[in-house]
């Protein structure tokens, strides 16, 4: 049975003060069910990063509150905002962020290690990451040796070494041509089903969005479609299609 697993109210975020002020995030409603895959779509500075951002515990909203199983995160301090991040969600970015020079098997074991987990059970656990991604025959490769799709490879095998909850993917075939990226895909919808690993995927790319089970649209801080309800959230009409609620 499916149950809510992030949700906000009221959120926004805003930027700068007085002459200088922006409002990236207009006041979001949002429930995201444990276990969807979930495109949040939009234009280069609709608010997708940003509401992205807050729901993975990265930035505080300005106004507004985000919860993760029912428990407010809004006055959480910092250490166990990083601890709940840590053992709760796994990200992964458009930039490979990983350390080049380190191994394989050392940029997959970072999160364990923060986590403060043993040695040994470190190097199983990431070296049973590593076979999900068919990359454990690379582990002690330098990280700098792969190519851009094994690199991200490895990148979703770090996001999945602490069993997350949750996995954010910020245009995670951005930097991939179309056979790569597409295996990408393959291997994130994957993850989603057989290990029920709620995905959240931020894109502009319409074909990736099409292929998750929901589709939130993002326009000037506010969800103006949400495709689960077929509702233009800023009119409350029925939306055939997202096109018809354009302004």
């Amino acid at each position: 049975m499916e149950s809510v697993l992030l949700s906000t109210r009221g959120l926004k975020k805003i930027y700068g003060r007085r002459d200088t002020k922006f409002e990236a995030l207009k006041g979001i409603d949002l429930d995201i069910e444990s276990g969807e895959s979930v495109a949040i779509v939009g234009k280069s500075g609709s608010g997708k990063s940003t509401l992205m951002h807050l729901l993975a515990l990265l930035d505080k909203p300005t106004v507004g509150s985000i919860k993760l199983n029912g428990k407010n995160t809004s006055k959480l301090k910092s250490r166990r905002l990083n601890r709940l991040r840590n053992r709760e969600f796994g990200f992964v970015f458009q930039s490979f962020f990983m350390n080049a020079n380190d191994t394989v098997l050392n940029n997959v074991i970072l999160p364990l290690k923060i986590a403060g987990i043993r040695r040994s059970e470190r190097r199983r656990r990431a070296m049973e990451a590593l076979k999900v991604v068919e990359l454990d025959d690379k582990a002690k490769n330098k990280a700098n040796d792969l190519s851009g799709g094994q690199k991200q490879r490895v990148c979703i095998a770090r996001a999945i070494v602490n069993n997350p909850k949750v996995i954010f993917a910020d245009e995670p075939t951005g930097n991939l041509d179309s056979a790569t990226g597409a295996k990408i895909e393959d291997l994130l919808f994957r993850l989603n089903r057989e290990k029920g690993i709620t995905l959240i995927i931020v894109t502009h790319d319409e074909e990736l969005a099409a292929k998750c089970g929901r589709q939130i649209r993002i326009a000037d801080g506010i969800i103006v479609t949400d495709d689960t309800t077929k509702k233009s959230i800023a009119s409350g009409k029925k939306a055939k299609k997202v096109t018809e609620v354009k302004k």
